[in-house]
C-alpha cells in the first residue's frame, strides 16, 4: 500500500552571516512536524534551503574580493553545519544558484509574460540598496528612511519588469478570509486591510542595476528579481519545468509552508498571485510564527541579535545542554504567531522544570524503582486498583491530542498536552507511593502494576516526543527495555505493549539538573570572552595585523549652540498607542509631554508593538513643524537610533518627570 505523500518547506533563508539561535526555530518546527508525519506512516518531503541572489550578495562579495558563488558557499556551509547539527532531517535542500532552479526560473517568468502579466516598464522611486526595495514618498519613515530597516536611501530610476497584481486581488482575499490557508488567522484581516483593500500594486520583478540573479531568457540585461526567484523554489525543487527532480506531481501543493511573520505578506499574497497566474494549485496551509525576541537594555523586546547580552550561539547552546534540550525550548516557548522571549534563564529553568525535575526525573525514578525492588525484570503478577484506570485513558488518550496539534501546526499545544500526561505519571507516582509498596512482600504484585503503567506512560509519551526531540528519546527507550516496534505509531493508543516480564536498565542522567546562578556566571564569561575576540578582530586589519581604520562616519555641517538651542527635547510618556490603519510600519502614539498632551506617528512597527511602548518615557523632539503621515497628523517626533539590529528608540529614566527639557 503507497504511502499518502506530505510536503512542508521553510523559507529558503537569506546568506547574511553566521547563523545563531534565533534562525532555529522555522526549521526545527518543521523537521518536528516532518518527523512526526514520517512516524504515522506519511511519505515526506521537507524542504529547506538558501535564497542567494541579489545586489547586497554582489556587494558583499565585492568587498571581500571574492565572487558571489564563493561568498555564499561559505555561508550556505554554516546553515548546513547548523541542520546537521541541529539534527535537521530535511529530505532536500535547494540553492537558487542551482542549476535547474535557474532553468525552471527563467520558464516560469517566460510563461508569465507569455500570458499578459508581465510587462515591460520603468521603476523610479527612493531605493534602499540593503533592502533590495524601492519605496515611495509616502512609504518612507518620518526622517526620509526606508521604513523596514530605517536606514538612508537614495533616488533610482531603471528599467524593469512588472508584474500584474490586480486581477489576483479578489480571489486572494477570499483565500485569506473564507479558507484555513494562512494560520493563525488573526493575521487575515492584517494582511487584507493594509495591502489587498489599498489597492494592490503591481510588483518589480527584474532589475538592470546589478548582474547576480538569473537572466531573464529573453531580455538578458535584466535579472529576475526576488519574488519570482525565491518563491519558485517550493515547486521548482520538485521538478517543475526542470528535470532534475520528477516529484511535482506527487507532492505539490504543500501541507505546509511555515515562514516567519516579517515575509508573511509575500507567502500570503504574491506567491499565491503567482501561482494562480500559472494556473497551479495552491498550498493548503501558510503557518506564519513569530520572532525569538530578547529583552533588550531598556527592558524591550526586541528581535533576536548577537549582541543583546545572551548566548546565541547554538553551537555553544547544545554542547552544554544538548541539542534536544535546545530543541525543545524553542519549540515548548513560541505559540503559532506569536514572539517568544529568549533569555539563557529562560531556558535554563525551562530545561529544569520540564526536562530534569518532570520527565528525566520520571524515568530514572520508575527504571531505579524497579531494579531497586525486582532486580531490573518485573514480574508478570500484578494487582490492579480503580485508580490505573483514570491514569491509563489519560496516558492512551494523548496521541490524538498531539495529533490534532500538529495538524494544526501548533507545536506548543502539543508539547504542553505531552507534559501535562508526564506530569500526571509523576502524580500517579505519589499518589501510588510504590516505596511503601516495596516494604511490603504481600504488595509485590500491586508495586509490579505500578511500575508496569509507569513503564507504559515513558513508552508512549517519549514516543510522542521523539519527532520534536530525536536523539534522546532512544536512549529511554533502551532504559525501560522498549523495543522498536513497541513505540511504532499504531501503538501509541494501546496499553500493555511493553513485554509482561519488561527489563529495564539503568543509564545516565538524561537531563542533569543545572545549577542557575553558576551557569548564567560561565555564560556570561563565555559572551566577554566573543565580544572580546569579537572587538580585537575589528582592531586589526586583516592582512599582516595591521590596524584597521575606524568605519567612516559623514557628519552633517556644523552648528553653532544658538542652532542646536533651536531644537526643543523635552521628555514624554507614552500613554497610548496603536498601529496606523494601512501600514504596517507606522504607530500613532498619544504622548503625555507635560503640556498638556500631543499625537506622534512614528515608522517603528517592525520594531516594537503598542504594548512594548506604553508605559515608557521616551526622548521628543516638540518643536518639530506638524506633518501628515499616511493622513495622519504626527506633531513632532521621537528620538531613536540607527544600529546594526535595526532601530532603537532612546527611552528615558521613569523617575524624570515629562515635560523636562533635554540639553
Amino acid at each position: 500500500m503507497s504511502k499518502k505523500p506530505f510536503y512542508i518547506t521553510t523559507p529558503i533563508y537569506y546568506p547574511s552571516g553566521d547563523p545563531h539561535i534565533g534562525h532555529c526555530y522555522t526549521t526545527v518546527a518543521c523537521d518536528s512536524i516532518a518527523r512526526y508525519k514520517r512516524m504515522q506512516g506519511y511519505d515526506v518531503m521537507f524542504l529547506t534551503g538558501t535564497d542567494e541572489h541579489g545586489l547586497k550578495i554582489e556587494q558583499k562579495a565585492a568587498e571581500q574580493g571574492v565572487t558571489p558563488k564563493e561568498y555564499v558557499d561559505v555561508i550556505v556551509d554554516k546553515f548546513k553545519n547548523l541542520w546537521k547539527y541541529m539534527n535537521i532531517s530535511y529530505d532536500r535542500y535547494i540553492r537558487t544558484t542551482d542549476d535547474y532552479h535557474v532553468e525552471a526560473v527563467q520558464k516560469i517568468f517566460k510563461a508569465l509574460y507569455d500570458k499578459g502579466y508581465i510587462y515591460k516598464g520603468e521603476y523610479s522611486g527612493k531605493y534602499c540598496t540593503p533592502c533590495e526595495s524601492f519605496w515611495t514618498e509616502s512609504q518612507l519613515d518620518e526622517h526620509g528612511c526606508c521604513p523596514e530597516c530605517h536606514r538612508p536611501v537614495k533616488f533610482a530610476k531603471e528599467e524593469a519588469y512588472f508584474f500584474k497584481m490586480s486581477p489576483f486581488a479578489e480571489r486572494i482575499e477570499k483565500l485569506l478570509l473564507e479558507t484555513d490557508y494562512l494560520r493563525p488567522k488573526t493575521r487575515a484581516v492584517e494582511l487584507v486591510n493594509n495591502f489587498i483593500k489599498p489597492g494592490l500594486e503591481d510588483l518589480c520583478v527584474s532589475r538592470t542595476s546589478f548582474t547576480w540573479g538569473v537572466p531573464v531568457s529573453f531580455d538578458e540585461k535584466h535579472v529576475v528579481y526576488v519574488w519570482i526567484d525565491a518563491l519558485s523554489n517550493y515547486i521548482t525543487a520538485l521538478g517543475y519545468e526542470n528535470s532534475a527532480h520528477s516529484d511535482y506531481e506527487k507532492y505539490w501543493p504543500a501541507d505546509v509552508h511555515m515562514v516567519a511573520k516579517d515575509i508573511m505578506r509575500f507567502h500570503a499574497i504574491i506567491w499565491p498571485a503567482m501561482l494562480m497566474a500559472l494556473d497551479l494549485p495552491l498550498p493548503k496551509h501558510l503557518a506564519v510564527h513569530g520572532w525569538i525576541t530578547m529583552a533588550g537594555k531598556n527592558g524591550e523586546s526586541e528581535k533576536m541579535s548577537k549582541s543583546l547580552g545572551n548566548v546565541v550561539d547554538p553551537f555553544v547552546l547544545g554542547e552544554r545542554y544538548g541539542q534536544d534540550s535546545i530543541r525543545y525550548h524553542i519549540l515548548r516557548e513560541m505559540a503559532l504567531g506569536a514572539d517568544s522571549l529568549f533569555s539563557n534563564e529562560i531556558m535554563i529553568n525551562r530545561i529544569n522544570s520540564d526536562l530534569a525535575n518532570g520527565f528525566g526525573n520520571l524515568v530514572s525514578r520508575t527504571v531505579a524503582m524497579a531494579d531497586k525492588y525486582f532486580g531490573g525484570t518485573l514480574p508478570t503478577e500484578r494487582e490492579a486498583e480503580a485508580i490505573d484506570d483514570d491514569f491509563k485513558a489519560a496516558v492512551t488518550g494523548l496521541r490524538s491530542v498531539v495529533d490534532g496539534f500538529v495538524d494544526e501546526t501548533k507545536i506548543k499545544q502539543a508539547l504542553e498536552s505531552v507534559f501535562e500526561v508526564v506530569s500526571r505519571a509523576n502524580k500517579y507516582i505519589d499518589e501510588t507511593e510504590p516505596w511503601k509498596l516495596g516494604k511490603d512482600e504481600a504488595k509485590k504484585a500491586r508495586l509490579a502494576a505500578v511500575l508496569y503503567n509507569l513503564l507504559e506512560a515513558i513508552r508512549i509519551t517519549s514516543a510522542l516526543l521523539a519527532p520534536f526531540m530525536p536523539t534522546v528519546m532512544p536512549k529511554v527507550w533502551e532504559q525501560i527495555g522498549a523495543s522498536a516496534a513497541d513505540v511504532e505509531y499504531d501503538k501509541l493508543d494501546k496499553f500493555g505493549v511493553l513485554p509482561e516480564n519488561v527489563t529495564v536498565h539503568k543509564g545516565d542522567i538524561l537531563f542533569p539538573r543545572i545549577d542557575v546562578d553558576k551557569e548564567i556566571e560561565e555564560l556570561n564569561s563565555i559572551l566577554i570572552k566573543n565580544m572580546e575576540a569579537a572587538k580585537a578582530k575589528l582592531s586589526a586589519a586583516e592582512k599582516g595585523g595591521e590596524a584597521a581604520e575606524p568605519e567612516k562616519i559623514e557628519l552633517k555641517p556644523e552648528i553653532t549652540i544658538d542652532d542646536f538651542a533651536k531644537v526643543e527635547i523635552r521628555v514624554a510618556k507614552v500613554v497610548a498607542c496603536e498601529k496606523v490603519k494601512k501600514s504596517d510600519k507606522l504607530l500613532c502614539l498619544q504622548l503625555d509631554d507635560g503640556m498638556g498632551g500631543r499625537q506622534v506617528v512614528s515608522g517603528i512597527a517592525q520594531y516594537y508593538t503598542p504594548e512594548d511602548l506604553i508605559g515608557k518615557k521616551l526622548q521628543l523632539i516638540a518643536n518639530l513643524k506638524p506633518v501628515k503621515l499616511r493622513g495622519v497628523d504626527s506633531n513632532g517626533m521621537i528620538c531613536a537610533a540607527d544600529t546594526p539590529d535595526g532601530v532603537k528608540v532612546i527611552f528615558v529614566d521613569d523617575s524624570i518627570p515629562v515635560g523636562s527639557k533635554i540639553r
